[in-house]
């Protein structure tokens, strides 16, 4: 049977998805299906590994009976995912041993606090580009280590760590294979940048035993075949990549300087700095964009770690709007904010920032506010968040970039849109294809299976939907910087202790 399509599995913080693209990057359908977010403790938050493994297979299936396909068709798969949420099995029996700890928990901010006195940053720093911060996964497999008495087990090789794409395709790949990507492990703290590989000073620091880290494969690389179970056909994973890697990737961000933000559950922002390795002046971290036949390509990344959660804690928890889509015309019934701000700080602030203490803030309320300003607040923060992260990577650098390439479910509120090209001063611009992360890594399993020649190549599937051009001048910009910062100010080290 002919193969026509490209299957990416993208398994998020809030649901697994699936999606079918055409060899052209046209997206034919697309399964998505939801799970339990679950939060012991404040500032903690975890995931049911079942429910992960189980949406993902579900949507899998759902998006081959929506297409209407035969599984034969399907040339390859992709799977990209949630970044830094760290979890733990048996090596023999596959048993979970607790939920994942999600990347946005900070359960070990005090265990990073003491690396940080310790005076161990800088290598940190040096070896991996990234902040010690409890978003990434080293810190909490310590935690997890310790929490479950486990270590004795590990350094005997029985446990497997992984970030959920090890996860993923120990489940779901004939013979477990034991393996993640690059630029997944560029968010443990424990993989140096250059070297490629996992790092025994970084381990040392936090002992753990290499034995339960997984191998570190290309992004494209075929690491097995699908378990036929599961859809009815022996199909090639082909390719692994972190969401935000394979967001990069499927916006044709494939020159030094190129810059895509993706609003998803998180704001992340990445630009391609080519392929030697260099340090933020500005908080921003250093990783992987992508590796392919063992050559790796950096980027400068920032985090905003409440994007469209920030919608979701207005439709939830404030009951101001019934669904994320509402809050464009409720935003647009109000001609300003009336001066209030929203720093959505709720389990701290990422770059260039990095304060883990800061929490959740709504400064410059009148009597007057009503819910639409505090609606209209959420959305501004978004963009004023992004905008932090744009201006620090044109000055790292050196680039002057009049270009945000945009995606992720958000990118489609075009009141949000408006606002970040005035905020930024920048053209914006929203591709036809706004599931760039799907893309992005089903473009990747078939520049793998040789379906695609090279990276321009795969590039023809990226075409621009709308472009949104700034129309604020700086009279009015400026101000709204100044507030906005004047209110993070507000936001920092509210939760530490004196």
């Amino acid at each position: 049977m002919n193969k026509r399509y490209l299957m990416a599995l993208d398994q998020g913080t809030t649901s697994s998805r699936a999606i079918l693209f055409t060899f052209e990057g046209a997206m034919i359908a697309s399964a998505s299906l939801e799970f339990t977010q679950h939060y012991p403790r404040p500032g903690w938050v975890e995931h049911d590994p079942a429910d992960i493994l189980n949406t993902q297979i579900e949507s899998m299936r759902a998006v081959v009976r929506k297409a209407g396909i035969d599984p034969e068709e399907i040339a390859a798969i992709g799977i990209t995912n949630q970044r830094e949420t760290t979890l733990l099995w048996d090596k023999r029996t596959g048993q979970v041993l607790h939920n994942a700890i999600v990347w946005q928990c900070r359960r070990t901010a005090e265990q990073v606090d003491r690396l940080i006195q310790d005076g161990l940053a800088p290598m940190v720093r040096e070896k991996t580009g990234l902040v010690p911060d409890a978003y990434f996964s080293g810190t909490k497999i310590r935690w997890l280590l310790d929490h479950l008495t486990l270590q004795e087990k590990a350094q005997n090789g029985n446990i497997c760590f992984g970030t959920v794409d090890t996860f993923l395709v120990w489940n779901l790949v004939e013979k477990h294979p034991f393996v993640t990507d690059a630029t997944n492990a560029s968010r443990t703290m424990l993989f140096n940048l250059h070297t490629q590989d996992w790092d025994d000073d970084l381990l040392h620091m936090l002992n753990i035993p290499k034995a339960m880290l997984p191998r570190i494969a290309d992004s494209t690389e075929v690491v097995g075949m699908l378990r036929k179970d599961i859809l009815g056909a022996s199909i090639p994973v082909a390719a692994i990549a972190g969401d935000q890697h394979a967001a990069l990737f499927g916006q044709a961000c494939f020159e030094e300087g190129m810059v895509k933000n993706t609003y998803g559950t998180g704001c992340f922002m990445l630009m391609n700095i080519g392929e030697q390795f260099r340090l933020s002046q500005s908080n921003l971290i250093t990783t992987m964009a992508w590796r392919i036949q063992g050559k790796p390509v950096y980027a400068f990344e920032g985090s905003v770690f409440m994007g469209g959660a920030t919608l979701q804690w207005l439709r939830d928890e404030l009951k101001l709007i019934g669904s994320s889509p509402e809050s464009e015309q409720i935003a647009k019934g109000v001609p300003s904010t009336g001066g209030v701000y929203l720093v959505p700080a709720f389990t701290g602030l990422g770059a260039p920032y990095w304060d883990m203490y800061a929490r959740g803030t709504l400064v410059g309320m009148t009597r007057g506010t009503s819910g639409a300003h505090i609606v209209r607040a959420a959305l501004e923060s978004i963009a004023y968040q992004s905008a932090d992260l744009f201006d620090a990577m044109g000055r790292d650098a050196g680039i002057s970039n009049p270009v945000l390439r945009v995606d992720g479910g958000a990118s489609a509120n075009r009141f949000l849109m408006q606002f970040q090209a005035d905020i930024l001063n920048a053209k914006v611009q929203r591709p036809a294809v706004t599931e760039t992360t799907g893309l992005g890594v089903a473009l990747m399993a078939g520049l793998s299976l040789g379906i695609y020649s090279d990276l321009q190549d795969t590039a023809r599937s990226w075409h621009v939907q709308e472009t949104f051009l700034p129309q604020m001048n700086e009279a009015a910009r400026l101000p709204l910087l100044k507030g906005w910062h004047k209110a993070v100010a507000a936001a920092q080290f509210w939760a530490k202790e004196d």
